[in-house]
């Protein structure tokens, strides 16, 4: 026997079916995604409007090569760094920055007492003071209200546009420095200090006032602000005002001369005041060109100070060595030097003037370089090659005669202090030319310039990430919405726990309308009831189309049920159960059938009021024997249609169902109807639907599409298969084909006129 092979599984759509689900969940939630991205998008316009705008200011300044522009000598000897780096730690050292402190007001903080949140907006777009007289509308609202928001808010010590004062000038001592005072204007030309709660005292526009014992200096040169308006004075230390310019500064430079770069530094200050970043800004630049002139001529001052201390010694040298050379002359009579003599004489001054240049050199070069410095160790070499020769040529003068010896001596000691002398004194005048024309090796080539337009915030930015921060938040939401949503989606998840689907009925926007929340006294929530049948308002409803093929699906289904009960329930609530039972008997009578529907939930069956009935004298009466059965059916507007409501709520509706007698009824009830329909109250609730489920001879079971979840259905099926009642059906209700075909099902629905 030949065995036929296995035909291939067809492909898995799960994927696919994920992806539909997540673009349903998208489409489903729509609207709450739109709706929190522009709450968002609110939030960043509002946001990027309160924010306050931070400026910037740039000025440009060089370091160049040359240090003096002396057209005599190069008496400084030494070139600028090529490199700009120590110039850029420099500009943010104390040094620099602390002059601009003091040069500056920038220690010296002035803040208006501001609305909450929208105070500096107010007063940065002008927004004058409202005045609630002539706003009586306003005021009249204000007044309704349970709380007072003028004195919430603090109205009236507030600051808004065009209100300020001019301080000129606020000087305290140590002890209260980085301290915040409150200056509360008490008049067009008065006001009052305050530290704290206490008041320190008043003081006159333009005059300078003392407080706390002459420990607070302060001077207001104007006030522009209504009375009772207060200002925050701090007078910042100045390590504190300090580091506060030096967090707005920031330095760039484009690399030294040497490395290739042109020297260019670049000044860049930030802030929210464009006139106070202006002025400091020119103050730094300034301030840094001038500490660099001074280091420049730095150095030309300690050498003319070391001149001016060594001439007067050699002067005196000078006067002794003169001296002793005409008294030699005295005691020994006129002595000339020969050729010889002389040429040896000469020699010895210019090496004695060599080494004294050399000596001043050495006193530099020592402050500059440490001793193994290649340059120093040159120059001591230099010094002595010179040395060695002077002491060669001392000792030809010690091989003369004696007479010859000293006055070479003398006049060597004559002509060498007077060559010094003379040295050092045009030295002296040269280094005075030399510091008078020092400009340094600092150039600003461009002042301080502050943009009218704000570096931050960055509006359009803030909003765009705050309306994508609202799409990834709406999007969020959808897809946990939708992860949470665990609810029956197709008809082939009911078929899986093997229940056929008899029909799906979709949702109706006009059966809605049908429905009226209600609430009776006894009650503590509202609950919806139905106000009419579908099928004989609008018999064109894709629901009524979907229940005249469930009509027809049963008329097959029930041909082996022991009688022609039907009994509908569902896992829980609101499930549409009631509905589908009062248009399904509908479109059944509305065929020529004789329908009776049985209202079984006597605790909160309200099928009477979709016929405009009472619900007193229906089954709980029947079954507890108060009324004979002629009195609990009623009769409808539908030919054919009966129904027995629920009856007045008893205490114990499980024991009146489980009793003989409904089971008695049934039987008397189903020969005299082709159809009866049973409503019962949820499965997972109570037990009366297994109770009617017995004596039913089908049961159908009711889902709602993305509301009742697959374990509600199985733990409704094992409950009720325990009782002994087999399901032999379901129904998918309230499907909506708009989301159903993005959820991998695809509902057709067709209108034929």
């Amino acid at each position: 026997m030949t065995q036929m092979p296995s035909l291939p599984h067809p492909p898995s759509r799960n994927n696919d079916l994920d992806l539909r689900r997540f673009f349903g969940n998208l489409l489903q939630y729509k609207w709450s995604i739109v709706a929190i991205t522009l709450v968002f998008m609110a939030g960043g316009w509002v946001y990027g409007q309160l924010s306050t705008p931070i400026y910037q200011g740039d000025a440009l300044v060089q370091v160049e090569r040359r240090g003096t522009i002396n057209p005599l000598t190069d008496a400084m000897g030494a070139e600028a760094d090529d490199s700009a780096m120590a110039e850029v730690r420099i500009l943010r050292s104390r040094l620099v920055l602390g002059q601009v402190v003091d040069q500056t007001d920038v220690d010296t903080m002035v803040r208006p007492r501001r609305l909450p949140l929208v105070g500096e907006y107010v007063q940065r777009n002008g927004i004058a003071r409202p005045d609630l007289d002539e706003l009586p509308i306003l005021g009249s609202l204000l007044e309704r209200l349970p709380f007072d928001p003028v004195s919430y808010v603090d109205f009236d010590e507030a600051v808004w546009g065009g209100e300020s004062i001019h301080v000129g000038e606020l000087a305290v001592d140590e002890p209260y420095r980085n301290t915040a005072f409150t200056l509360r204007v008490a008049g067009s030309d008065r006001y009052q200090l305050l530290l704290g709660e206490e008041i320190l005292g008043e003081g006159l526009v333009g005059v300078d006032e003392r407080f706390l014992e002459g420990a607070v200096l302060l001077r207001v040169a104007e006030i522009d602000a209504p009375e009772r308006s207060e200002f925050e004075l701090i007078k910042l230390s100045r390590m504190a005002a300090i580091g506060s310019l030096a967090s707005r500064l920031d330095v760039i430079s484009d690399g030294g001369r040497g490395s290739g770069g042109t020297g260019i530094i670049t000044l860049l200050l930030r802030g929210e005041d464009r006139a106070e970043i202006h002025d400091s800004l020119n103050a730094i630049t300034r301030t840094f060109l001038m500490q660099n002139v001074e280091r420049q001529s730095e150095e030309a001052d300690k050498r003319l100070r070391f001149l001016e201390e060594q001439a007067p010694e050699v002067r005196e040298s000078l006067s002794a060595a003169e001296n002793r050379l005409n008294a030699y002359r005295v005691e020994a009579g006129s002595v000339d030097l020969d050729s010889e003599s002389a040429s040896l004489v000469m020699r010895v001054v210019e090496l004695e003037e060599q080494l004294s240049e050399m000596e001043v050199t050495e006193e530099e070069m020592a402050q500059r370089y440490t001793r193994h410095h290649p340059a120093y160790q040159s120059l001591m070499r230099q010094r002595s090659r010179l040395i060695e020769e002077r002491d060669r040529l001392n000792e030809r003068i010690d091989e003369m005669p004696g007479s010859q010896q000293e006055i070479i001596r003398l006049t060597r000691d004559v002509e060498v202090a007077q060559s010094i002398y003379v040295s050092m004194l045009n030295r002296a005048q040269e280094l005075e030319v030399s510091r008078a024309g020092i400009v340094g090796n600092i150039r600003i080539i461009d002042d301080a310039h502050v943009s009218g337009w704000p570096i931050s915030p960055n509006r359009k930015l803030i909003t765009l990430l705050y309306s994508f921060l609202g799409v990834l938040l709406g999007l969020t939401y959808a897809v946990v919405r939708g992860l949470m949503n665990r609810g029956i989606e197709t008809p082939q998840q009911m078929e899986e726990m093997g229940l056929p689907v008899y029909a799906t009925i979709p949702k109706s926007e006009s059966q809605e309308k049908l429905v009226r929340k209600v609430r009776n006294r006894r009650e503590k929530y509202r609950k919806s009831v139905i106000c009419g049948a579908l099928a004989t308002t609008q018999p064109t409803d894709g629901a009524i189309e979907a229940l005249r093929g469930l009509r027809t699906s049963l008329h097959f289904a029930m041909l082996e049920a022991k009688n022609n009960c039907i009994m509908i329930t569902g896992p829980s609530v609101e499930l549409g159960k009631s509905f589908t039972c009062i248009n399904l008997a509908a479109t059944c009578a509305q065929a020529g059938q004789r329908v009776l529907i049985i209202d079984a939930d006597m605790r909160k069956g309200h099928i009477h009021d979709a016929f405009q009935g009472g619900a007193d004298s229906g089954l709980s009466e029947l079954l507890s024997g108060r009324i004979e059965w002629q009195e609990a059916i009623r009769q409808t507007d539908i030919e054919g249609l009966h129904y027995i409501p629920r009856g007045n709520k008893p205490p114990n509706p499980s024991e009146l169902l489980m009793q003989k007698r409904f089971s008695m009824f049934i039987e008397g009830f189903s020969p005299e109807y082709d159809l009866v329909i049973i409503d019962t109250p949820p499965v997972l609730a109570v037990t009366d639907a297994t109770i009617v489920g017995k004596v039913a001879g089908t049961s159908l079971m009711i889902a709602r599409f993305q509301v009742t979840s697959a374990k509600e259905i199985e733990a409704a099926l094992r409950r009720l298969e325990t009782a002994g009642v087999t399901v032999r059906g379901s129904i998918l209700n309230g499907i909506e084909s708009r989301l159903a075909k993005h959820y991998g099902y695809e509902y057709y629905s067709y209108s034929y006129n």
